[in-house]
């Protein structure tokens, strides 16, 4: 195995250093914004026809609550390590509800979506991208095939608007918004759950094509620099079949980058499809992201975004350290 002591140790101590490092990014940009984050609450409290008394006190004892009062550079001391033994606080925008208790319950949806989305994207890719490049592929196949490569083009975004228009107020065949009918139950029964796949219909198949073509073009790409090596020469001088050399020869030694990609992308799966998500009003963390820049919610900005950081971290760690097994080509031993 390719793999030494050494090497793990820092890798690891990489990781906790690019943990740290988003502790603090985290800290420092959403204290960048402009405006008072409590005074924005207790207006909008106001607005919404509740009766403030005591202005001055309330917004004084709201920060004193969450901590806003103290100089920055305990705030900073105080969060990142809360932070970093999991404990986030107290939204903002949510009160009392904790930041923790927010995100593990939008989080579920947005991995249930894109996790399905990223995997049915990253298979059609794939082979579609194989199927192009494989010099046996029917003339008229590779006529139709680019055809399904154009969204890529397009931003996931519009192609959400697009099949929103077309299959929820156009045919009116699915659902617009939301991920569970108003008046239903979330449950594990058979009713339940169809009008949850009906939901996530359209914000999955918006994110399926708007990626699928990426995942073509990257396989695409790289089975071109596998065809015609040596080993490919030799499994047809052997006289195999072509659908073993396709498969066992060409796109197993093609894919690894695919691969790579994959493990990102699925590392970024806990941030969520934010324009997708806002789009369709997905309860998903998204979502959740959305309203809390939108509210100027410090903790719940904080935590959304150390998960993801840390999903996408733990995500490469994995992969790194699992590449000498996907291919025995690469080790990390000193030569």
């Amino acid at each position: 195995m390719g793999l030494t002591i050494g090497y793990v140790v820092r890798r690891l101590l990489v990781f906790v250093a690019v943990v740290w490092i988003a502790a603090t990014i985290n800290f420092v940009v959403p204290r960048l914004a402009p405006g008072d984050p409590v005074t924005g609450i207790i207006q909008r409290m106001a607005q919404q026809g509740m009766r403030i008394e005591g202005y001055e006190q309330l917004v004084r004892e709201y920060r004193r609550m969450f901590g806003l009062d103290d100089p920055l550079p305990i705030q900073y001391l105080k969060s990142v390590t809360a932070m970093l033994r999991g404990e986030m606080g107290y939204s903002l925008s949510y009160f009392p509800a904790k930041v923790s208790e927010l995100i593990q319950r939008s989080i579920w949806w947005t991995i249930g979506l894109l996790s399905t989305a990223t995997l049915i994207a990253f298979v059609l890719g794939t082979v579609l991208g194989a199927v192009l490049a494989w010099h046996s592929t029917p003339r008229l196949a590779r006529l139709i095939l680019p055809l399904f490569m154009t969204f890529g083009a397009i931003p996931s975004y519009l192609v959400a608007i697009l099949l929103l228009y077309v299959f929820a107020f156009g045919l009116k065949i699915l659902p617009s918004s939301g991920a569970i009918s108003t008046g239903e139950q979330l449950a594990l029964t058979p009713k339940a759950m169809l009008d949850v796949i009906r939901h996530s219909i359209l914000p999955a198949l918006s994110i399926v094509l708007a990626s699928l073509g990426g995942w073509a073009l990257g396989m695409r790409g790289m089975m071109v620099t596998v065809i015609g090596e040596d080993y490919l020469t030799l499994a047809e001088a052997k006289g195999l079949r072509e659908r073993r050399i396709f498969w066992r020869y060409a796109v197993r030694n093609a894919i690894l980058p695919q691969i790579t990609s994959l493990a990102i992308a699925l590392g970024h799966v806990a941030s969520g499809a934010l324009l997708v998500e806002v789009i369709f009003a997905y309860p998903g963390i998204g979502w959740l992201l959305y309203t809390a820049i939108a509210n100027s919610d410090f903790a719940l900005i904080q935590g959304i975004t150390f998960i993801l950081v840390l999903s996408v971290a733990i995500a490469i760690l994995i992969l790194d350290l699992l590449y000498p097994w996907l291919d025995p080509r690469i080790t990390y031993a000193r030569r």
